[in-house]
């Protein structure tokens, strides 16, 4: 309705998710009325070398269970089973699939699969604690990122002796820039918040930061407040800006907005 102020109005947000996953985001944040400047820190693609990848779908019937902790991994398995001649879908009543998150089990949705099983917190802490099955002798397969990640399911079902095997089914890497317009509105002290959904963007803009404004880069971000998703989010802000100002409660986007809406909120 005509004046009513939306919560996010007249905010200028930066956010750091890799280019073909922000749109979603963007639309979330501009219809609480902020403007949202892009700073890409992820380009995700294949890893380095497939060949282990391939020696995994040669034999991917074998498993009990697949592990999704992303929906990156989902969509980089999918595609290379379809450049085999071959799909998730086709292959998924051999195996029972498990997701970490809303927007992994969405995702897998997507193919036309149902998850299995979900944890009730969109977290590896949370499959770890509640997985509702016996892990002895269990085949599972954790298709993950190349570099970083959590190991924290690897090593807790390996101690209750599943048989885990990982492959790296993508890589995230950083950008070589940061888009010009968002460069022109931090150099004017325009931008009043970063959001950032995972460790890697956090590295990853810091990093590009570093790189375009030199010693001046932490000055850039005095007045910028820095927002994230969840815990192993905030420890990397805290690596390496030295501060968080607000973490979201539930780690989803729709978490991220409402942590910044009640954070600005507050301030007026």
């Amino acid at each position: 309705m005509k004046g009513i102020k939306l919560p996010l109005q007249n905010k200028n947000i930066i956010i750091t998710r890799a280019k073909d996953q922000i749109s979603g985001a963007k639309i979330i944040f501009e219809n609480a009325g902020a403007f949202i400047f892009d700073l890409p820190a992820l380009m995700i693609d294949y890893p380095d070398n497939v060949t282990p990848l391939d020696k995994v779908i040669a034999q991917i019937n074998k498993f009990d269970w697949i592990i999704f902790l992303s929906s990156n991994g989902i969509k980089y398995l999918e595609k290379r089973l379809l450049d085999k001649g071959s799909s998730l879908k086709k292959c998924s009543n051999n195996f029972n699939i498990a997701v970490v998150g809303e927007k992994t089990a969405q995702y897998l949705s997507n193919t036309g699969i149902v998850a299995d099983y979900v944890p009730p917190e969109f977290i590896a802490e949370s499959l770890v604690k509640n997985f509702p099955f016996p892990l002895k002798d269990l085949h599972i397969l954790i298709p993950r990122v190349q570099s970083g990640g959590n190991n924290l399911i690897i090593e807790n079902f390996l101690s209750r002796g599943a048989l885990v095997k990982e492959v790296a089914v993508y890589e995230s890497r950083c950008p070589e820039s940061i888009p010009q317009e968002t460069i022109n509105a931090l150099q004017s002290h325009r931008i009043d918040a970063i959001l950032f959904s995972s460790g890697k963007t956090v590295k990853n803009t810091a990093f590009l930061l570093q790189k375009h404004f030199g010693r001046d880069w932490e000055s850039i971000l005095a007045a910028v407040k820095l927002i994230s998703i969840g815990p192993q989010t905030s420890l990397e802000c805290k690596r390496n800006f030295g501060r968080i100002d607000k973490e979201a409660d539930i780690y989803t986007f729709e978490g991220l907005l409402e942590a910044t809406i009640n954070y600005f909120s507050q301030r007026h």
